[in-house]
């Protein structure tokens, strides 16, 4: 069961990037929220990964983590500097956001933690996960 669990990760990843796609479009389309300049740098990191975690599902390929890793590194990181600004962990003048929308402004907050950039940061983390237990599933 663990094995087949293993064998199919990279679905669970695919699965999150085209959730990741969708949530963030519909955050901004649907709600009207308009993305920061850091979650547009996110969505740039993320968008690729539902045809890049397509391709090696298709292809069979244990090298999607060496084409995918970069952006989903480069994307956690962000998200992850983010969520410090948001969460007032490191100074708001150290945000990028100079014209436009806040990076620190609060859209959402369920349960009083979960935001979008927390979302983002999750997300960003559980593809890795299946890409790291893809890539080192030995079959």
């Amino acid at each position: 069961m663990l094995q087949k669990i293993k064998d199919n990760i990279l679905y669970i990843g695919w699965v999150q990037a085209i959730i990741g796609v969708f949530g963030s479009l519909f955050f901004s389309e649907v709600l009207n929220y308009p993305p920061c300049v850091l979650c547009w740098y996110q969505r740039v990191a993320l968008y690729p990964m539902v045809v890049l975690f397509a391709v090696g599902i298709i292809k069979k390929d244990r090298n999607v983590f060496w084409y995918s890793m970069p952006l989903l590194v480069v994307g956690t990181a962000l998200a992850f500097f983010h969520n410090l600004l948001y969460y007032k962990i490191i100074p708001d003048t150290l945000a990028p956001c100079e014209i436009g929308v806040s990076c620190t402004t609060k859209y959402i907050e369920y349960g009083g933690f979960i935001t979008i950039p927390l979302l983002a940061l999750v997300s960003f983390l559980v593809m890795i996960a299946s890409l790291v237990i893809h890539y080192f599933n030995k079959k």
